[in-house]
């Protein structure tokens, strides 16, 4: 099988300003070359924001159009987390778009009861796994990283990658509990994190990165700073360390209760 190129994206995220975001990610992935997927950060076209109400958009709105003439222009697939509003109820979504303009959706399962986010969105129920060029990549965003049982590997997928608003106070949480997700499923695993200072006053300084299945680093972008991440998943890396030592065959079987 191919290796994977992934390229993910760190940006400083303007307040509740649909418009001025999507120009901005323009500018920033200009240059974009040779990705098989680009990912965005948590509620990238809004920041972490929990009054929906006149920033949400529709699935046909102006985000996912912009998301696949992006998949469409790079030839690559494109995927990150916004506001959806669909019939009353509003969705933290993570929307993923291949260069063909299918597309499929993971609703965040567990939303942050401490900003009150569970009060105005409504939850997901299923995960999200999607092939790309003989890959399984399995989506979460943000505060589902602090829960193993949902992001455990019972389906084999190859990339868990996080979508995430992560507050800098809490960075050394972030960069322990994405490694600790790498190790434990034996996959690689990608947390795309934003910059900046949102409507909130709350601080963030990305430390996006990239674990390989032994935990170990493979790319970071500098704190605070606004830019593209592009790395190569080695498909045999992989192959021979699940092969090797064969931790997953001894997995724990479970079932959650939705």
């Amino acid at each position: 099988m191919n290796d994977l190129n992934i390229t993910i994206v760190q940006a400083d995220i303007q307040w509740r300003s649909n418009k001025d975001n999507l120009i901005r990610y323009t500018k920033l992935i200009e240059n974009l070359q040779d990705t098989d997927l680009l990912v965005f950060p948590e509620m990238f076209q809004t920041g972490f924001c929990t009054e929906p109400a006149g920033v949400a958009e529709k699935m046909d709105g102006e985000t996912v159009r912009w998301m696949k003439r992006t998949a469409e222009k790079y030839k690559c697939a494109v995927a990150g987390s916004l506001i959806i509003k669909e019939n009353r109820s509003y969705f933290n979504r993570l929307i993923f778009i291949d260069p063909y303009e299918n597309m499929t959706w993971y609703d965040k399962r567990h939303l942050f009861c401490m900003e009150g986010e569970e009060s105005k969105y409504t939850s997901g129920n299923s995960r999200l796994t999607v092939p790309i060029n003989g890959w399984k990549i399995s989506f979460q965003i943000c505060y589902d990283l602090r829960f193993p049982v949902w992001a455990r590997n019972s389906d084999n997928y190859d990339v868990l990658i996080n979508s995430a608003s992560w507050p800098s106070n809490r960075n050394d949480v972030w960069t322990t509990l994405l490694k600790a997700r790498a190790i434990e499923n034996q996959s690689y695993v990608v947390g795309v994190n934003r910059i900046g200072v949102d409507g909130n006053n709350y601080h963030y300084t990305g430390n996006s990165l990239v674990f390989d299945p032994k935990g170990t680093v493979m790319g970071a972008l500098p704190e605070s700073h606004e830019g593209l991440l592009s790395v190569t998943l080695s498909r045999d890396v992989l192959d021979k360390f699940r092969k090797e030592f064969p931790v997953l065959d001894d997995r724990d079987t479970y079932e959650i209760s939705i």
